[in-house]
């Protein structure tokens, strides 16, 4: 962004010896700083000390809560704006220099139009305010494989939660090299008057955009505060950009948690599964097991960077260190795991606040509190008709809380995978769980997957979409080239290596309305017949769609031989409407589409019939 000067030259930088080595760095800076007009600048260390005097000033500010030490020690509450509570993917943007690269999925702008756009939303946006310069990286920093960005940003809020969920501070900055940062340029959009008082949560919905280059390898975001709009290590570095750097080197930034699994005789496996947002990543990351012996370990409950090791097998790293979960629908009952991570040192958004400055929210516990503040700050009590906290409501807390933390998280270079699971949200059609006849196939499965819509993202809810490898609304380049990338990454090694491709689908339900599968823990019972599968042991039966189980571990478990039946039926009838709908949508990819992929739906077609 080329930009004019301003009043904002006589401003003082702050730089210190670990800066000067990065003059690349700095004049990218300098340069942000005269456009943005900021009253001041601050250069972040990552220390607990700078946290801490964050935290202070926000609460001093009444933009957040510091909540009762005795029950939440040392974490927050906050509550955002209401047309801010969610992605906003139309208003996220893939600028690459072809439309025809972007791909029909993603909105595409050509990037000297939106640089244009973005150069007059961001001139003097900062003014009345603290721009926060932010280095990080996404992977451990001792990683081969870690990527380096420095955000700049006028949001507190946003140092807090980027120190919880990527590795900030002067350990990202010794592992920069020259010209390699990816810049991420970050506003709330609200520039101050003198002497106006500050918005508790700033934002400009109306103005809203966040734009991806990435043959430039940069990000812009202007307008929002919230989550993965703002925290751009995230969903924009560690997916969107990420992903155009895997397909140009050889790898892949997934939509992923990994987790270790080891079976009572103790051997151990990891596995990679990707579902859409809010279908369950975080509760099978930390799953805690309904059989006995069966132990879970977590490496990472969101994103996945996965490459070919030496040995020819697909290794696995998660590129972030912190949780940005769902709160609604966690419990101790769900989900101990991730309610023990979340007990201290946490920051949490658009829940409900409780008298003793505490938070709750819906599926917390069965009975809720007398009297809460709701997210929208109002009072609220069981009566009320409306929920006390934002079905998107997050939590924010750093990895390494996680009681059932992998040791192998700290690995630089990954953990072996033997599974990967695709999966989403359907009330009938897909079964339980079933497994590919082999990578090319389970590519198609990849490519095939839709859910219904969650609150994860601003739009209807419960909608049926097509969400390949639950990458929709991440993939930063031509998803029919994204599935060719996937075809081809099957070549790199010999089959025997490649991990097994699997499809899992906790959410079908019965002629009233009601879950068939219990789910949470009980979904051990899955992944016990997925380990064994993975090392081509196990029952199976052969169907038009893939490897069925003929029976699952169903000890303990009251489950009826009718429910049972139907979780794990192949319907033909409407198996051939979901083809007729795939075959429609994969017309969207044009002469992109992969013609292995083709050669799979018609494999299908012919199998059903």
């Amino acid at each position: 962004m080329e930009v004019a000067p301003s009043k904002s030259e006589s401003i003082s930088i702050p730089w210190n010896n670990a800066w000067l080595k990065h003059p690349d760095v700095m004049k990218w800076v300098e340069k942000m700083v005269k456009h943005c007009e900021p009253d001041m600048v601050h250069l972040c260390d990552g220390s607990a000390a700078e946290y801490e005097g964050l935290a202070n000033y926000l609460t001093a500010e009444g933009k957040i809560v510091r909540l009762n030490p005795e029950k939440r020690p040392h974490s927050f509450y906050c509550r955002s704006h209401p047309d801010d509570v969610a992605r906003v993917e139309e208003c996220t943007f893939i600028c690459s220099k072809k439309k025809e690269d972007a791909g029909p999925t993603n909105n595409w702008k050509d990037p000297e139009e939106m640089q244009n756009h973005l150069k007059d939303l961001f001139k003097g946006c900062m003014r009345g305010r603290t721009l926060y310069v932010i280095p990080f990286s996404m992977g451990l920093p001792v990683s081969a494989f870690a990527q380096i960005g420095v955000q700049v940003t006028d949001s507190p809020y946003v140092v807090m939660n980027m120190r919880l969920m990527t590795h900030m501070g002067s350990q990202a900055l010794e592992k920069l090299k020259p010209n390699s940062f990816v810049p991420c340029l970050h506003s709330v959009g609200v520039p101050l008057k003198e002497g106006e008082k500050d918005k508790m949560w700033p934002c400009n919905p109306e103005k809203r955009v966040i734009a991806h280059f990435p043959e430039e390898k940069s990000i812009l975001s202007f307008g929002s505060g919230y989550g993965g709009n703002a925290l751009l290590g995230k969903k924009c570095l560690a997916l969107r950009i990420a992903s155009y750097l895997g397909k140009q080197h050889g790898w892949l930034a997934e939509h992923m948690l990994i987790m270790g699994l080891t079976s009572p005789k103790g051997e151990k496996k990891y596995i990679a599964a990707a579902f859409p947002s809010a279908c369950g990543k975080t509760n099978l990351a930390m799953l805690t097991p309904n059989l006995p012996g069966w132990k879970v370990e977590c490496v990472g409950d969101d994103i996945a960077w996965i490459r070919v090791g030496k040995d020819g097998r697909f290794y696995a790293m998660n590129p972030e260190a912190g949780l940005f979960g769902v709160a609604p629908g966690t419990s101790m009952k769900t989900n101990p795991n991730a309610m023990a991570s979340i007990s201290k040192n946490t920051i949490f958004t658009n829940v409900a606040l409780t008298q003793d400055k505490d938070v709750w929210w819906e599926g917390m516990t069965d009975k809720p509190p007398a009297h809460l503040t709701d997210w929208l700050g109002k009072p609220w009590d069981p009566t009320s008709k409306d929920k006390a906290a934002h079905p998107n409501s997050r939590f924010t807390a750093s990895i390494r809380q996680c009681p059932i933390l992998d040791p192998a998280y700290d690995s630089a270079e990954g953990v072996p995978l033997s599974a990967i699971i695709f999966g989403g949200r359907r009330e009938h059609t897909i079964p339980l769980v079933y497994q590919s006849f082999n990578w090319q196939h389970g590519v198609f499965l990849g490519a095939s997957v839709s859910s219904e819509t969650t609150s994860a993202a601003k739009g209807v809810v419960g909608k049926v979409r097509h969400d390949p490898f639950a990458m929709l609304p991440f993939c930063g380049y031509n998803m029919g080239d994204y599935f060719s990338h996937w075809l081809e990454m099957g070549k790199k090694t010999t089959p025997d290596k490649l991990p097994k491709i699997f499809y899992v689908n906790w959410f079908q339900k019965d002629a009233q309305g009601k879950f068939l599968w219990p789910g949470f823990g009980d979904n051990i019972r899955v992944l016990e017949w997925i380990f064994e599968r993975s090392s081509d042991k196990g029952n199976f039966e052969k169907t038009p769609i893939g490897y069925l189980p003929k029976t699952l571990n169903l000890s303990g478990l009251d489950l009826s031989p009718f429910d049972m039946k139907a979780l794990l039926t192949v319907d033909p009838a409407l198996w051939k409407k979901e083809v007729e709908e795939l075959e429609e949508y994969f017309t969207l990819f044009k002469d992109h589409f992969p013609k292995a992929l083709k050669e799979e739906l018609q494999g299908l077609k012919k199998r059903l019939s």
